[in-house]
């Protein structure tokens, strides 16, 4: 029996195996609301037999887009844009997950094949905003929020959730990683506040903890909120492993369901050691010291490799990038390769292993 691709259940939410889409950006949506390319895009996967698909990074705020292409919930519109989507890919089988963030000082850019650089205002740009005034690499320097700015912020991400209930999603994933607004406020190397939201751990960590509290406050209880975090900042003077399992402890006990486990993006310029699988270890970390349920996202490519990270206990799930922008259908062929039931949709049955 496959251990990918074995059910699991996160509060009242079965998600039908352990092989997950990751939120990947696609810098196409206009005013934040996603169209018939998300509905394509993120479709193709819950007609590939992926358990839950989660959507790219999707603002709370229009100033928090990473760019004026990214998708939000801060309007009515896009709830009703992205209905039209989760409709579809709960109606193929698959969990329906959006990702709440705010990009902070790292807002405001062009599209990455359009360079990923900051965007004038006369170009469709707009101030950012940190933890800190320091820019991040070569990007416009953000303004520094104010302790009743941050105090304010995690209603936004509150405001967002509900919305993301009307607009049927089955799970809700923080966006706390890959040097984003939260990441900014918990990596030493980057928040220099001398508020209650700087200094110490406790203080870097409160805006992540209220944002948790204030979703969860919104979120229904039979509904998984999962939170995902940059587990290293791979810097001696960075965030750690160790500083990850402490904080994965205090948002389970604020409602977090599982922590997605991804790395770095706090500053510019830090080696990052990739390869195959390089993020695991950090998910197997977390679940073992924290006891908490992890994700485990970073190169995982083939079934065997995917299998194995679940069947060892390292991860209670896979998340999927890259390769499933290669290969849609991932899912299908994987879960033939390991015997597995098939997750074939009826009208692609002819073309399944036999």
């Amino acid at each position: 029996m496959s251990r990918l691709f074995e059910p699991v259940k996160f509060r009242d939410v079965e998600i039908r195996n352990r092989a997950w889409v990751a939120p990947m950006c696609q810098y196409s949506a206009v005013d934040g609301v996603p169209d018939d390319w998300h509905l394509v895009h993120l479709g193709q996967f819950a007609t590939g037999g992926a358990g839950l698909v989660i959507s790219e990074a999707t603002a709370v705020a229009p100033e928090g887009r990473i760019s004026p292409g990214d998708t939000g919930l801060y309007d009515e519109e896009q709830v009703a844009a992205w209905r039209r989507i989760t409709d579809f890919v709960r109606a193929q089988g698959a969990a329906a997950g959006v990702q709440l963030a705010h990009a902070g000082r790292k807002a405001s850019t062009s599209a990455p094949w359009e360079g990923g650089h900051s965007l004038p205002e006369e170009s469709g740009g707009w101030p950012t905003v940190s933890s800190t005034d320091q820019p991040f690499g070569q990007l416009n320097a953000p303004r520094a929020l104010d302790t009743a700015e941050v105090a304010a912020l995690p209603d936004r991400f509150a405001e967002a959730a509900r919305r993301a209930e009307e607009a049927g999603f089955d799970v809700v994933e923080l966006h706390f990683a890959h040097g984003y607004l939260a990441h900014q406020f918990y990596s030493p190397l980057v928040n220099d506040r001398t508020d209650k939201y700087g200094g110490d751990f406790a203080g870097r960590v409160r805006l992540l903890l209220e944002i948790t509290e204030a979703v969860r406050g919104v979120w229904p209880a039979g509904k998984p909120l999962f939170a995902r975090i940059s587990a290293t900042d791979w810097s001696e003077r960075g965030w750690t492993g160790a500083d990850s399992v402490r904080l994965a402890a205090l948002l389970a006990e604020r409602g977090v369901d599982l922590v997605d486990a991804s790395t770095g993006g706090a500053v510019a310029g830090v080696s990052v050691p990739v390869g195959p699988g390089y993020q695991v270890p950090y998910a197997r970390q977390i679940r073992q010291e924290a006891g908490v349920p992890a994700g485990a996202v970073g190169m995982i490519t083939s079934p065997e490799q995917a299998e194995e990270i679940v069947a060892s206990g390292s991860a209670d799930a896979v998340l999927l990038a890259r390769q499933l922008l290669r290969e849609p259908h991932w899912p299908l062929h994987a879960a033939d390769r390991l015997r597995a039931d098939s997750l074939w949709p009826r009208q692609y049955e002819r073309a399944a292993a036999r």
